[in-house]
């Protein structure tokens, strides 16, 4: 019956998408859908996935990464999920925070406040003071686990007959997605992983000065109930427009995931706007360490080296590395594998708007063919596509002309040196690298005097240098 009602409540909208293809489903011509139409149903669509709860909320927040799957405006309403996730009473958590302390919250907390600072699909955070301290108190949702085990075994069970009924790529993508999102939601809901992970983390950046995580209060975490350091901040897609750099924004955002991902080997598995902040001094703040993921080194080596080839702009080198990635499917020709690399490598060092690349890419012709032999995303990397849209989203919402590709290149060529040993490599640095480094150097003892002079320098600068600490 559960099982069912998912189908009722998404059915209409996968025969309305069906439609747009054959008007009655297996014939006839596709139906004629304005921009407007695809706007109303991609908000009705969202509006559903809201109401069967928090588990499709986190899952629809999976497929909102993947471009390849899901077009616009479809993409874009998916992200907003996240602020559409109604809060749970106070009641309910205070039950959660007894039933883990065996305590009422007004005894485990000098305060707490009763209206949530934040209602995610799986927890919720509540301000509260604690031994002078202000602290986030994040609390399990509720019954969480047995949803979730009830709304995945259905989500399956729907993915794994639509894939034996349509075995396209397409289709098996989809089916793909749930897979790795059952096998790694059951450790977002132990929130005792969580604070092993933020402390990895945070031990990781100890180092950074512009990067924030929060410490843990060990001695208050439970699987239900994990306490930390309050950092105020401003969500990065809630930053003011004309004062940011999205430059400087986009670099710092790269900067700590191409760490993550390529230095450190562990992983922030759910990047989306609502876990990235900016602290009132100009410093990212990383929030909820629930989802990582363990990045093996032969994969690291892989990805870097297929990211050189970009730097590089050899197209062949990078159409190696798509092979190695295991991101092309079987059949493909690879004439159109290398066509494909060419106009990636140079829409990459093209400066256009996000629409003038899409629009290019959807008028060439190895693209258009490539639909029918899509890029295959494999099941490690799709969190990598995730923080990718991220960054693209973030710079693109501040700068409609940002090249995610000329703002990384930079930071990935500073950190080269420190990448590769990572790695085991033994490595001289460049003089590509040196230069990045020198510049790099260079900028930030010019906000650092920026900074120090104050008043007498800052009439004169661009507001969005002036925003730029």
């Amino acid at each position: 019956m559960h099982t069912l009602r998912i189908l009722l409540a998404l059915g209409p909208f996968v025969l309305s998408i069906l439609r747009d293809r054959r008007r009655w489903l297996w014939w006839g011509a596709p139906l004629e859908r304005s921009k407007a139409f695809h706007a109303a149903r991609a908000e009705a669509l969202v509006s559903r996935i809201a109401h069967l709860g928090p588990t499709f909320v986190k899952l629809a927040q999976v497929f909102a990464s993947r471009a390849d799957l899901i077009p616009e405006p479809y993409l874009s309403a998916l992200g907003r999920l996240t602020d559409q996730v109604p809060p749970v009473t106070w009641e309910a958590i205070r039950g959660q925070i007894v039933a883990a302390y065996g305590m009422e919250p007004e005894r485990v907390f000098d305060a707490i406040d009763r209206t949530p600072v934040a209602a995610a699909s799986l927890g919720q955070v509540h301000r509260a003071r604690w031994h002078g301290h202000d602290v986030a108190v994040k609390v399990l949702r509720p019954g969480i686990e047995e949803m979730v085990g009830k709304d995945l075994r259905s989500a399956r069970a729907i993915t794994a007959w639509a894939g034996r009924r349509w075995p396209s790529p397409h289709i098996l993508g989809f089916q793909s997605l749930v897979e790795e999102f059952a096998a790694r939601i059951g450790e977002e809901m132990d929130f005792r992983l969580e604070a092993e992970y933020a402390t990895e983390a945070r031990a990781n950046f100890a180092g950074n000065p512009r990067v924030v995580i929060p410490e843990v209060m060990h001695e208050l975490t439970r699987q239900r109930v994990l306490v930390l350091q309050f950092i105020e901040g401003t969500r990065v897609d809630r930053l003011v427009p004309g004062g940011v750099d999205a430059g400087r924004l986009a670099g710092m955002v790269i900067e700590v995931y191409v760490q993550m991902m390529l230095v450190d080997g562990l992983f922030h598995a759910d990047p989306h706007p609502g876990n990235l902040m900016v602290s009132p001094d100009g410093r990212l703040v990383l929030l909820d360490f629930g989802m990582m993921v363990r990045v093996p080194p032969e994969l690291r080596l892989t990805l870097i080296r297929t990211v050189f080839a970009s730097i590089r702009r050899d197209a062949k080198a990078v159409a190696k590395g798509f092979y190695a990635l295991g991101l092309i499917a079987p059949g493909a020709d690879p004439a159109e594998i290398d066509r494909l690399s060419e106009v990636l490598v140079q829409m990459a060092s093209t400066r256009t708007t996000t629409q003038q690349r899409i629009d290019t890419m959807l008028a060439d012709r190895v693209m258009q063919s490539l639909y029918d032999f899509p890029v295959i995303l494999p099941r490690d990397l799709v969190y990598f596509a995730r923080t990718a849209a991220l960054i693209e989203g973030v710079g693109t919402r501040y700068d409609p002309y940002f090249n995610a590709i000329e703002i990384g290149t930079p930071v990935v060529m500073r950190m080269r040196s420190r990448i590769l040993r990572s790695l085991g490599e033994e490595v001289e640095p460049s003089v590509e690298e040196l230069a990045s480094v020198a510049g790099f150097a260079a900028g930030r003892a010019w906000r650092a005097a920026r900074e120090w002079l104050g008043g007498w320098v800052a009439p004169a600068l661009r507001p969005s240098e002036r925003s730029g600490r």
